[in-house]
């Protein structure tokens, strides 16, 4: 029993040994905040043009198509059971407005 103990004593203490061996401290050379600030007031331009010309426009037809869809859906719901569920066609409207008016002013928030 004591042989047993004493090996995985030994076996925990050399994995602990190899563990502090192979790990490295890692440390950053200079100021990382202010190279990750250059890089984003190099950038901010590109990023800006994609957001506004490519994303916005992708997110706004989607949510245009959603709407209409979920729109029909809730007509022919409203055909059939005679009760008509607004609540999914109004909050994909208001999710339309906010990201057709979002250019206007995200970049001022960010």
């Amino acid at each position: 029993m004591k042989k047993k103990t004493l090996r995985l004593t030994l076996c925990v203490m050399m994995m602990a040994l190899l563990f502090t061996v192979s790990t490295m401290s890692a440390f950053a050379a200079g100021d990382v905040a202010g190279a990750i600030e250059n890089t984003w007031t190099d950038a901010q331009d590109q990023i800006k043009t994609v957001v506004d010309n490519v994303v916005f426009p992708v997110i706004d037809m989607i949510l245009a198509i959603l709407t209409f869809v979920k729109l029909g859906t809730a007509y022919f719901d409203y055909r059939k059971h005679g009760q008509f569920e607004f609540t999914a066609p109004a909050i994909l409207f208001a999710c339309l407005i906010f990201t057709l008016t979002a250019p206007l002013y995200i970049w001022t928030i960010l």
